[in-house]
C-alpha cells in the first residue's frame, strides 16, 4: 500500500488540467521516485486523514450555525433580502481580506502550517458564543467579520499542508478525499441544528452553544493528531524566498493567472448557498421548522461524489471536472427559473448544487497546486481563493441588492445568464490547444 508523504514539485498547470498530474515520474524531495500516473493508489497521506477529521469536527460546528443563519437574520432579527446579502456576502467574503496573509504566514514561518491553520480555528470558534449577545446588524456583522477571519487564515495553509503531502498525480484524490471528510461534518451540522431547534425553547441560543462546543473540539484534534509538517529553508536557487512580493510575483505565471481569473469571474455569478436555500423555501413553502435541513441535500451529494470526481479529475483532466460543476449550478438555476413544481424539484435542485461543490472546491486546489513551487504553495493557494472569495462577495451584494429592487426571479435570471458566459469564456481559456 502507497501512503503519500512527499513534496510536490511545480510542473505546469496546463499538464495537470490536462492529465491531472505531469506525464513523467519526479523524484520526490528525498530523492524516491514518485509513482507515475498510471499506478493505481490505494491510500493518502495521514496528514489528510488528521486534517479531513479536524474539517468534519469544525463543519458540525459552522454548518449549524449557517443552517439557521439565514432564518434567524430574516425572520427572528426582520432584515431585508439586501440587508441579508450584506451579511452573507461578509461571511463569504471577508476571509478574502486575510487569505493571503493567512498564507504568507504559513510560507514565511518555514513551512508552519499547522499552527497558521489552527489560529484561524481557534478565532472561529470564539466566535460562535459572541452570537448569543448580537442581536442587531452590526454586532452580528463584526462576529461574522471575525469568524470568516479565521476561516481566511486557516484555508491556504490547510489545504497547502494537503498539497505538499500528495504527489501529483493523487492531488485530486487527496482533496476529494479531505472534502468528502469535511462534508460529512456539514451533512450533519444542519441536522444537529435541527433536532436542537426541535427539542428546546431558545433554540438559536442552544445551537449558537453547542456549536461552540464542538468547534472547541476541532481545534484540539488539529493540536494533538495533524502533524506539524517539516520546516524548510531551501538553499539558494533551489525555489523563490516567502516574501510577500514573491507571492504576488506568482500571478505572473500564465497558468496560475488563467485559472485565477476564470475561478474570479465564475464567482461573480456564483449564488451563495444561503440564497439558494431562500428562493427554495419560497418556492416549495417549506415550514420555518424544516428550512435547516435542506443543506443537508447539498452536503449529501458533496459527500458522494467528492472522491469520485476527484479521481476522475486526476485521470481526464481537472479542467473538465472543473467546468462540468459550474453546468451542474447553472442547470439548478434554470430548474429554479422554471414553473415545475414536482415533488422531486427540491432533491433535484440540492443534489445538482452538491455536485457543483464536489467537481469544484478540491478540483480547483488541485489544479492550482500544480503551478505552485512548495516554498510558496500556502501563499499560491490563498491568490486563487482570494479572487474566488471576492467575487462571492460581490455576488452576495449584488443579488441581495438585485433581489431587494426587482424580485428573486429577475435576480436569479441575471446570475444565470452571467454564469452561462462566464463558463464559456472558461472553457475557451482552460482547455488546453489541441483539445476537442
Amino acid at each position: 500500500m502507497y501512503v503519500a508523504d512527499s513534496r510536490a514539485g511545480s510542473p505546469k498547470l496546463s499538464a495537470s488540467l490536462e492529465q491531472g498530474g505531469p506525464p513523467s515520474a519526479p523524484a520526490s524531495a528525498d530523492g524516491a521516485a514518485r509513482p507515475r500516473a498510471g499506478r493505481r493508489l490505494t491510500a493518502v497521506a495521514p496528514t489528510v486523514l488528521a486534517l479531513g477529521a479536524v474539517s468534519l469536527i469544525t463543519d458540525v460546528s459552522s454548518e449549524m450555525v449557517t443552517a439557521v443563519l439565514p432564518l434567524y437574520l430574516v425572520t427572528g432579527l426582520g432584515l431585508s433580502p439586501l440587508g441579508f446579502g450584506l451579511l452573507d456576502g461578509v461571511y463569504n467574503g471577508f476571509s478574502a481580506l486575510v487569505r493571503l496573509a493567512g498564507g504568507h504566514l504559513a510560507d514565511r514561518g518555514g513551512g508552519r502550517h499547522k499552527w497558521v491553520a489552527g489560529l484561524g480555528y481557534g478565532i472561529s470558534a470564539l466566535c460562535k458564543p459572541l452570537l448569543l449577545v448580537a442581536h442587531t446588524l452590526t454586532p452580528v456583522g463584526l462576529v461574522l467579520a471575525a469568524d470568516r477571519t479565521g476561516k481566511g487564515l486557516r484555508t491556504a495553509p490547510r489545504d497547502a499542508l494537503i498539497s505538499l503531502s500528495s504527489t501529483p498525480e493523487t492531488r485530486g484524490r487527496a482533496f476529494g478525499v479531505h472534502r468528502a471528510m469535511d462534508t460529512a461534518g456539514a451533512l450533519l451540522g444542519p441536522l444537529v441544528a435541527f433536532l436542537i431547534l426541535r427539542a428546546t425553547v431558545d433554540g438559536y441560543d442552544a445551537v449558537f452553544t453547542v456549536s461552540f462546543c464542538v468547534a472547541v473540539t476541532g481545534v484540539l484534534v488539529l493540536v494533538l493528531f495533524v502533524p506539524g509538517g517539516r520546516a524548510h529553508s531551501p538553499a539558494a536557487g533551489d525555489g523563490p524566498r516567502p516574501t510577500l512580493r514573491a507571492a504576488l510575483a506568482l500571478l505572473h505565471r500564465r497558468d496560475l493567472r488563467r485559472l485565477t481569473v476564470c475561478a474570479l469571474l465564475l464567482g461573480l455569478a456564483t449564488v451563495s448557498d444561503s440564497f439558494v436555500y431562500l428562493l427554495l423555501q419560497r418556492r416549495l413553502g417549506v415550514p420555518d421548522r424544516w428550512f435547516a435541513l435542506l443543506p443537508l441535500g447539498t452536503a449529501a451529494a458533496f459527500l458522494l461524489l467528492a472522491m469520485p470526481l476527484g479521481r476522475l479529475a486526476d485521470k481526464v483532466g481537472r479542467w473538465r471536472i472543473f467546468l462540468a460543476g459550474h453546468a451542474a449550478l447553472l442547470l439548478a438555476y434554470a430548474l429554479l427559473l422554471t414553473s415545475w413544481h414536482a415533488a422531486a424539484l427540491p432533491y433535484a435542485v440540492l443534489a445538482l448544487h452538491g455536485g457543483f461543490y464536489a467537481a469544484t472546491d478540491g478540483v480547483l486546489m488541485a489544479a492550482a497546486s500544480d503551478s505552485v513551487p512548495e516554498e510558496l504553495r500556502s501563499s499560491g493557494l490563498a491568490l486563487v481563493q482570494t479572487g474566488q472569495a471576492l467575487a462571492r462577495f460581490a455576488c452576495s451584494l449584488g443579488f441581495g441588492a438585485a433581489w431587494t429592487v426587482w424580485g428573486d426571479r429577475t435576480a436569479l435570471t441575471a446570475s444565470a445568464v452571467a454564469l452561462a458566459v462566464c463558463a464559456a469564456f472558461s472553457l475557451t481559456t482552460l482547455r488546453p490547444k489541441g483539445t476537442a
